[in-house]
């Protein structure tokens, strides 16, 4: 089978996903391309898993020239192949406007790894990518049910759960107690955040919370990662002395989830975040917004509170360091989640079944 990938710029889990895909096709004896930014094959390296990496400029905002030029790359470098798989928003209508209707032309299969958080002008833009994605695509794949559902308004064809992989974290290299003290944490309870600082990830609900009051002793929030929104986040912890620390971005994840109490997650919205994934895996149970594919991922291994609610979310994290058991048994409850979590193999025939039956390609 001749399988033609499209994503736009991405440094995460779009990436990522898209090298495990391609890793298991190669490996299973298909033939593949990447077509995309530079920067991408940069970073994840799609040529050394196997694939034929063509560089395409599709950008994460719209502009009339560069996209006309973009479809028309694509137009040209997916005429041979059987399947194109398109990955986000933007790199899903362009491949879709690339498409040439035709008895035998590839399907086309876009899967969906996040929703607009923003409105106003890009908003629109969002609504439009969104039509073009529900009325040219055979097959739309979501990383949580909100997507679907609203594809399934628009009037998308054939609506389905994308299986999404997360790679087991590495083992820790120190232990809690070493982590702890280099962190100046003595005996208070650490919640940790992995998120890029940006206004997706609801961080200033975490700084709301971490204010207070802790009448019982006031935990240390950890938030590692980078993002646009640092120096702000920065100047409000500093102004206001809060029980926070901006550890940016780390190497060293599996050593940070072994010593905290819990992965603290108050997005506004995600699909099936890594990070919680790998918490789950590490046996760390997290406390996150209700909203998109959290829920379904956490299970019983965690607290599940509406985006936005301080109060809810302050009272969450009390619970959990306060109550007798309750940290314990929702670790354990995270363990069992974390065995649970599909791998890359489940995710290669997930998007396999989704292409339908092909024959391999003869070398």
């Amino acid at each position: 089978m001749r399988v033609a990938f499209v994503l736009g710029t991405t440094s995460g889990g779009t990436g990522r996903h898209v090298l495990m895909l391609v890793e298991g096709l190669v490996r299973r004896g298909h033939r593949v391309a990447v077509i995309g930014p530079r920067s991408v094959e940069e970073k994840f390296s799609y040529a050394r898993a196997g694939a034929r990496f063509v560089e395409v400029a599709v950008s994460d905002r719209p502009h009339p020239v560069n996209d006309l030029r973009a479809v028309l790359a694509i137009r040209r470098l997916i005429r041979d192949a059987d399947v194109v798989h398109a990955h986000g928003l933007r790199a899903g209508a362009l491949a879709g406007l690339a498409k040439r209707w035709r008895a035998g032309g590839p399907r086309l299969a876009v899967t969906l790894h996040n929703a607009l958080t923003a409105g106003g002008f890009v908003g629109l833009v969002y609504g439009v990518l969104e039509r073009i994605v529900a009325r040219r695509a055979d097959h739309v794949l979501v990383v949580s049910p909100d997507l679907g559902e609203g594809m399934s308004r628009l009037g998308a064809r054939d609506v389905r759960a994308a299986v999404v992989s997360a790679p087991a974290p590495g083992p820790a290299k120190r232990t809690p107690r070493e982590v702890r003290d280099e962190l100046g944490a003595g005996e208070r309870p650490v919640l940790l955040t992995l998120a890029r600082l940006a206004q997706q990830k609801g961080l200033e609900t975490l700084l709301d919370v971490a204010a207070g009051p802790w009448p019982d002793g006031e935990p240390l929030f950890l938030i590692a990662g980078d993002g646009p929104l640092r120096e702000e986040l920065r100047r409000r912890i500093e102004d206001e002395k809060l029980p926070v620390l901006l550890l940016g971005h780390r190497q060293d994840v599996p050593d940070l989830l072994g010593a905290a109490v819990a992965l603290l997650m108050p997005s506004r919205w995600e699909g099936q975040p890594l990070t919680l994934r790998e918490a789950l895996m590490s046996g760390t149970p997290a406390i996150a917004s209700k909203v998109g594919g959290i829920p379904e991922i956490l299970g019983d291994a965690g607290i599940l509170v509406p985006y936005g609610d301080v109060e809810g979310l302050r009272a969450a994290v009390r619970e959990l360091i306060a109550a007798p058991g309750a940290a314990e048994t929702l670790a354990a409850a995270a363990g069992r989640r974390g065995r649970e979590m599909p791998g890359a193999d489940d995710a290669v025939e997930n998007a396999l079944a989704v292409y339908g039956p092909q024959e391999l390609e003869d070398d």
